[in-house]
């Protein structure tokens, strides 16, 4: 994903001068392209997410364009205040880009984990939060919030995600994407958790379990109508995130359903609270979470025999 970033954000910047890209001092492996091109548009700010956020607000009351780079931890929960009071409350042009959601830094522990920064992030004010479901949702979604006009959140991986798509899907933030259609339920994922929640679909499909998977790319603002076509066509819903329970994806289709008339059965797979007190790799984090495609594929059966025997 976030060689996918940093070649939109070249193509990008070769067509509009406004774009600027600060670093936290991380990612010059990956963002030597954009340096070498643009030097004079990029600013490596050192370990001072809080300047750096203070810096890409002045930028962007400049009339620039700013994108910001670092690990998902650091460029949110070091800077908060200032993202708070000086981007959003502004309602600027700056947009922040965390590496690493979810788990994907395991092996360094707590410190290095994104599994708060949604619920989070979604409570301010202005600002657009997204996370792409895959290398081609990744290039859409960098164009799409370099055109938007105020703050965005985007939330990537790392590197070698599987490309999901065969060929490119039509991208509008706040809109779902319908990956696959189907009747018996819905399953809705958000960012890296797209690959497993289609293997689920299809390990369903050849036990004749027909389910629609759509890409929630944009949790604010939310596709409220994707979410209540779910609700009419299927018999229930089941998200799939890399994140706690609390705050993220599953809370806020669970806030969108409730304001619906409508019996509805919902099951959220994410990250219990006690993710965080685990260290090692991405997958043995996943797996010991339950967040899977094995585990996707029990939930759903388990939900569908729930309702034929209500």
């Amino acid at each position: 994903m976030r060689t996918a970033f940093v070649e939109t954000l070249c193509e990008l910047a070769e067509r509009d001068e406004r774009i600027w890209l600060l670093t936290g001092d991380l990612g010059f492996a990956v963002l030597e392209r954009f340096a070498t091109r643009f030097p004079e548009h990029f600013v490596n700010v050192g370990v001072a997410e809080q300047n750096m956020m203070g810096i890409a607000a002045g930028l962007a009351l400049g009339g620039k364009i700013v994108f910001v780079y670092s690990i998902a931890n650091f460029p949110v929960m070091r800077c908060l205040e200032q993202i708070r009071n000086d981007v959003c409350y502004h309602n600027l042009n700056v947009k922040i880009i965390a590496l690493g959601g979810g788990l994907v830094y395991g092996a360094q522990g707590f410190t290095h984990y994104a599994i708060e920064d949604l619920a989070v992030l979604r409570a301010l004010p202005n600002l657009a939060v997204l996370a792409p479901g895959d290398p081609i949702e990744t290039r859409l979604a960098t164009r799409a919030i370099a055109e938007w006009q105020g703050p965005c959140y985007m939330r990537l991986g790392k590197a070698g995600e599987p490309v999901v798509y065969a060929s490119a899907p039509e991208f509008q933030i706040g809109k779902a994407i319908v990956v696959r259609e189907g009747d018996a339920a819905t399953l809705i994922s958000m960012g890296g958790t797209l690959q497993m929640t289609v293997e689920a679909s299809q390990a369903l499909a050849k036990q004749n379990i027909q389910v629609r998977v759509l890409s929630l790319h944009t949790l604010k603002p939310i596709d409220h109508s994707a979410i209540f076509a779910a609700m009419r066509d299927t018999r229930a819903i089941v998200t799939v995130e890399e994140h706690t329970t609390i705050g993220g994806l599953g809370d806020a289709v669970a806030a969108t359903m409730a304001n619906q008339n409508m019996r509805m059965v919902l099951r959220r797979i994410a990250l219990s609270n006690g993710a965080s007190q685990l260290v090692g790799s991405q997958e043995y984090l996943r797996e010991r979470q339950g967040l899977s495609a094995q585990g996707i594929v029990t939930v759903v059966k388990e939900m569908l025999a729930s309702r034929r025997n209500d």
